[in-house]
């Protein structure tokens, strides 16, 4: 029986969970196994992940019972929720103090809690300057994990609280990549103005996360912010031009623009890139790039990501 410390990682099958399972599975040495959360254990991702050496193990975040047992005997966890698949801050708070609950009660000693700002302390519900959303949010996906680091205080669960940012995994997966115009050219449409992103790959948030759980005990209590790199969208649309080898424009709107496009989501983007522009400094301050690249030596500025990723951008 291997007496490696247990990391028990929720999202394992997805962008972040999925990233911090190979970082350790690929470092021979590792201190730590993976176990490897999932609601379908016979998916091709699941399935995938044993083939690396995770032991996989059925639980969601919707019984609280498959969570603990998830949890028992392990060092710590990696947790983290999917708004998107859902849309509901209330769901993403439950199933933060599910994870919280169950790390308590399992005894975990080191707990990363992937997270976000609540934007509300920046912008108040009753500030007009953005629409408030859902009756009592303003950027919901990021104020219902920002209100939900206190499920982790409270139960007085060893916690180093995760603040990730935008991935450039999002220009392949979710929609935000160059398409073309009426006019043949590529362009990414982004309501930013000269205003930089704070960006990383998805694969390095797993690295990063990695990276907590060696340094160990120093982290607990601590935020840790992290970014590959803060950028303007104006300089994405070059590095693209260049790794694509064709033209790329950076197509600037309005916030308000945006929120009109009317896809599942437009909104809450809208209002997320307003808020990264409006308190570029405070966002950019939060995340540290010298320290990722200490959590993470192999982390990538958006040039870098962009050289092993570009083929895979879905360009008709």
């Amino acid at each position: 029986m291997s007496q490696k410390k247990i990391i028990v990682v929720f999202g394992a099958t997805g962008a972040q969970g999925g990233g911090l399972v190979r970082a350790i599975l690929n470092d021979k040495n590792s201190e730590f196994s993976v176990r490897a959360v999932t609601r379908d254990p016979q998916s091709d991702k699941s399935k995938a992940l044993a083939a690396l050496g995770a032991e996989i193990v059925q639980a969601d975040l919707a019984h609280p019972d498959t969570v603990l047992k998830a949890m028992e005997g392990a060092y710590g966890a990696f947790c983290v929720t999917f708004f998107w698949a859902h849309f509901s801050p209330e769901q993403e708070g439950a199933e933060a103090k599910c994870m919280a609950d169950a790390a308590k009660t399992a005894g975990l000693k080191h707990v990363i809690w992937s997270t976000l700002e609540d934007t509300r302390l920046h912008v108040p519900i009753h500030d007009t300057r953005m629409p408030t959303l859902m009756e009592k949010y303003k950027v919901p996906h990021f104020d219902s994990k920002g209100e939900s680091n206190r499920f982790f205080t409270e139960a007085g669960v060893p916690t180093t609280f995760l603040l990730t940012t935008f991935y450039w995994d999002n220009l392949i997966y979710f929609g935000m990549g160059p398409k073309r115009g009426a006019d043949g050219v590529l362009a990414i449409t982004f309501p930013m103005g000269d205003g930089k992103l704070s960006g990383i790959s998805a694969d390095d948030i797993g690295k990063c996360a990695y990276g907590i759980f060696k340094k160990g005990t120093p982290l607990i209590g601590k935020t840790v912010g992290i970014a590959g790199e803060h950028i303007s969208c104006a300089d994405m649309a070059k590095a693209l031009t260049k790794a694509l080898g064709e033209e790329v424009r950076y197509n600037a709107v309005t916030p308000e623009m945006y929120r009109g496009f009317g896809f599942p989501g437009a909104e809450d983007l809208g209002n997320m890139f307003q808020y990264y522009q409006e308190f570029e400094k405070e966002f950019t301050d939060a995340r540290d790039i010298k320290a990722a690249k200490e959590l993470n030596p192999e982390l990538q500025s958006f040039e870098m990501w962009l050289a092993a990723n570009a083929k895979r951008l879905p360009i008709d």
